[in-house]
């Protein structure tokens, strides 16, 4: 799914966010959602401050493939921040990195327990539910990817660049979970 950024066209569009109108001209964040009324995705705008807060997996994804200039940009990247360290956000698109927030979990390639607040890597796989497939998360330990790695599909490389965009942390702690994920640096693998 596509996530945009670009001028609100007429004025008319509310923000998905705080319900108040993105005037004509104004930034706006668009999010591609699929919606049980039509077999084709549509648009959700955001302000980009509102989506600061709520959306910032998504915004951070759309404001790096933005060339103009974005007006307050400090704010929104203060509000990204704040949102992200509130641990409410939750990352925008698959793969990423993250800390359990339970210890519920089991690892998709070991079959042992997440520890909670231990780094997890999040990937999307198919489930049959029921008779029907369906689109769900799956979790595993950081040195747990490598031997996984045909599951998840795509290369070492694909995935660390996936999750260095996708994932709501800062850098140090990515590079630590880079390093688990990849064998480099000879780290023990347990947290």
């Amino acid at each position: 799914m596509a996530n945009v950024i670009e001028e609100a066209k007429s004025g008319r569009a509310s923000c998905r966010t705080c319900k108040k109108t993105i005037a004509k001209g104004e930034l706006r964040l668009g999010v591609e959602q699929m919606t049980q009324f039509s077999d084709t995705p549509s648009m959700q705008w955001h302000h980009l401050l509102c989506a600061a807060g709520k959306l910032p997996g998504e915004l951070k994804g759309a404001l790096a493939g933005y060339e103009g200039d974005v007006p307050n940009r400090a704010d929104i990247d203060k509000a990204m921040t704040d949102s992200i360290k509130s641990g409410k956000a939750k990352p925008g698109a698959f793969p990423y990195i993250d800390k359990a927030p339970t210890g519920r979990a089991k690892c998709m390639q070991c079959d042992e327990t997440i520890e909670k607040d231990s780094w997890r890597v999040a990937v999307e796989r198919e489930l049959e539910v029921n008779g029907f497939m369906r689109k769900s998360p799956g979790y595993m330990h950081p040195k747990c990817v490598a031997p996984n790695l045909e599951n998840v599909g795509g290369t070492m490389e694909d995935l660390v660049s996936q999750v260095k965009t996708n994932s709501l942390i800062d850098e140090a702690d990515m590079d630590a979970v880079v390093e688990e994920m990849t064998g480099e640096g000879g780290g023990d693998g347990g947290e």
